[in-house]
């Protein structure tokens, strides 16, 4: 589902942003920032590089989308609420939506991926959500707004619109807070919520921090999309990291990557492998794929323009089983 571009998108403010952080604080983590040094014969980072994480992946729900949910539900009067909500997602928005409607106390039915990851589907389920399940991106977006408008669902997109957007903002928020003097800050890109978000402040709050964004190779929507000068749709997604695997950009948050972000970059699947691997053995961090992404392309296309600079990387979430975790790994080997 998509919606029709405004004239001209409106960027979260700080001050909204502000709003909306403290709308949602009460269900939410403020993520710590770490700094990370890595071994060098186990991350090859660039440079005189000085490396920090934004640890997103300690998110409630394990990971960011909790913020854009939760704006969203919380922002809908009790009459719209009482008819419960929806969404599609091959995982973590499903579980941030099933969250944020049981914080709202109202039902969530939720269409995730027949491919989704068993721990994301164990974990939407824990939450009280009822899930149907679709076999592509395509016909998961189909199905969702054929439950909205049956049921009268609130439908809740997992990265474009607004609401969704301006909880994306409060990463950005928390990070121009904690790291005011930052250069560089690398995020994954899916549909574009999470760095549309939370680029606009950043952008506004440390004009000089340059914002790098990263897709899979097989899963390259905004990066087509900014070539073409406007949202295109993949035929096809192939890729580890199904939470980047958005079938394609939508116009509220592609119109602010074009205005905030200025460069996408693409990493291959071994890259990200490697990535989640470092992170294990250095940082003793669990990233899924999504979320290793960032490092893969700080020690891969970003490398030469990342030396000597202060980055940040947005590590967006955790939601993966241990035996698909371990497969990565040994597949790094």
């Amino acid at each position: 589902m998509t919606e029709p571009p405004p004239a001209s998108p409106r960027p979260p403010t700080p001050a909204r942003s502000r709003e909306t952080l403290a709308r949602v604080a009460p269900w939410i983590e403020r993520t710590p920032v770490r700094r990370w040094i890595p071994d060098p014969g186990i991350a090859a980072l660039p440079a005189g590089v000085e490396l920090f994480l934004k640890l997103e992946l300690f998110q409630r729900t394990g990971s960011y989308k909790v913020r854009g949910a939760l704006n969203n539900v919380l922002r809908a009067d009790a009459k719209t609420l009482r008819r419960g909500v929806t969404a599609v997602s091959a995982g973590n928005h499903a579980i941030s939506v099933a969250y944020a409607a049981r914080a709202a106390g109202t039902s969530a039915k939720v269409v995730m991926l027949s491919s989704a990851n068993p721990a994301r589907v164990a974990r939407c389920r824990n939450f009280g959500a009822e899930i149907e399940f679709a076999d592509d991106g395509a016909s998961g977006f189909a199905l969702m707004e054929e439950i909205a408008r049956e049921e009268g669902r609130l439908a809740l997109h997992p990265f474009e619109g607004e609401a969704t957007v301006f909880g994306t903002s409060t990463v950005g928020l928390e990070v121009a807070g904690q790291l005011p003097d930052l250069e560089a800050l690398v995020i994954p890109i899916g549909g574009g919520g999470l760095i549309s978000g939370t680029a606009s402040i950043v952008k506004q709050l440390v004009p000089a921090c340059r914002v790098y964004g990263v897709e899979p190779v097989g899963a390259d929507s905004m990066r087509r999309s900014l070539d073409a000068g406007e949202p295109v749709a993949l035929d096809r997604i192939d890729t580890i990291a199904d939470s980047l695997g958005a079938p394609h950009a939508a116009p509220y948050s592609f119109g602010l990557v074009q205005r905030y972000v200025d460069d996408v970059v693409l990493v291959v699947d071994d890259a990200i492998r490697a990535a989640m691997k470092a992170l294990f053995l250095d940082a003793k961090l669990v990233a899924e794929p999504a979320s290793a992404a960032p490092l893969a392309a700080a020690c891969g296309p970003l490398r030469e323009r990342l030396e000597g600079r202060r980055v940040g990387l947005v590590l967006s979430g955790s939601n993966i089983d241990l035996d698909t975790f371990g497969k990565h790994i040994r597949a790094a080997d």
